[in-house]
């Protein structure tokens, strides 16, 4: 059976709002389906982003080899969908030459979408001009404008996010809106697995998570990070976590405030992320958690 799906190039791909359980998943998935794991995630693939962003530990990985974790320095340029698809699509390839079955999982639905379907990424070069004229716009100004040009983008981004905003705006501007689901051609044959958790369980899941990342050192991590040369302004450009633990150490916010401002937008996030899921990934088994 194994050597059929391989022969179509099956995958698996394990997805879900955050703080659902998708990496435990996805490893348990691999060890049975001699499987090796690929993070889909928009700051997993920097080097020395890791509580904040949830990256799995060597412990949690039970031997299992994971992929696209720790690849980039955090100091560079933002890695494009663009580049990321091809390294991710390269490190499949060699899943397959191993006679292994890949396993996608994260939430991050623009990474996901670029992998599971064919497309042609547009080539578009900074426009510096185009990028001043957005200074003066805030940044939920900056989102109810993308919202009119492409909801689609809209819908998948980070709206706290300034940098993507700015891109996807750019983007936008030199090639219009990016294809439907509808207009893609899927690369590979996939099983979906959809992790879902009830409203109540999932704030619950969100809370719990924040004080275990605050408990391990998260405040300390973004705290290394400036001190070793990332700038505020880079880690508050990756929104969430280091975004608002970057202001709290600047004195900005409170620690109170933070813990509170960070539940409420990792909640919004969680509530982007089930409505992407639910346009784009309508044909996935669904797998309710506690």
């Amino acid at each position: 059976m194994k050597e059929l799906f391989l022969q179509k190039k099956f995958i698996i791909v394990v997805a879900g709002p955050t703080a659902t359980g998708k990496s435990d998943y996805a490893v348990n998935l691999a060890l049975k389906e001699n499987g090796e794991v690929i993070s889909v995630d928009s700051r997993q693939m920097y080097k020395g982003l890791d509580i904040g962003s949830g990256k799995i530990t060597i412990e949690e990985m039970k031997g299992v080899s994971h992929h696209m974790l720790s690849l980039y320095d955090v100091e560079g340029e933002s890695v494009s969908v663009v580049s990321y698809t091809k390294d991710a699509l390269k490190v499949i390839e060699e899943i397959f030459a191993r006679g292994k079955v890949p396993i996608l999982c994260g939430g991050g639905g623009q990474y996901l979408q670029a992998l599971l379907y064919e497309k042609d990424f547009p080539k578009v070069s900074k426009n510096e001009e185009l990028r001043k004229s957005f200074a003066a716009f805030s940044t939920e100004e900056l989102a109810d404008k993308l919202k009119t040009k492409d909801d689609n983008r809209f819908n998948s981004i980070d709206k706290s996010n300034r940098v993507r905003l700015i891109r996807a705006l750019e983007i936008c501007e030199a090639v219009g809106k990016v294809p439907t689901e509808e207009e893609l051609e899927p690369r590979f044959d996939a099983t979906i697995f959809l992790l879902e958790a009830g409203r109540e369980a999932l704030r619950q899941r969100i809370e719990t998570r924040l004080e275990k990342r605050l408990h391990i050192g998260m405040v300390d991590e973004v705290r290394s990070l400036l001190k070793n040369g990332v700038s505020a302004e880079r880690l508050i450009s990756l929104g969430l976590e280091y975004k608002y633990c970057t202001l709290f150490i600047q004195g900005t916010i409170t620690f109170a405030e933070m813990k509170e401002q960070l539940k409420n937008k990792i909640w919004q996030y969680a509530k982007r992320q089930m409505t992407w899921n639910k346009k784009y990934l309508g044909n996935a088994v669904v797998v309710k958690v506690a």
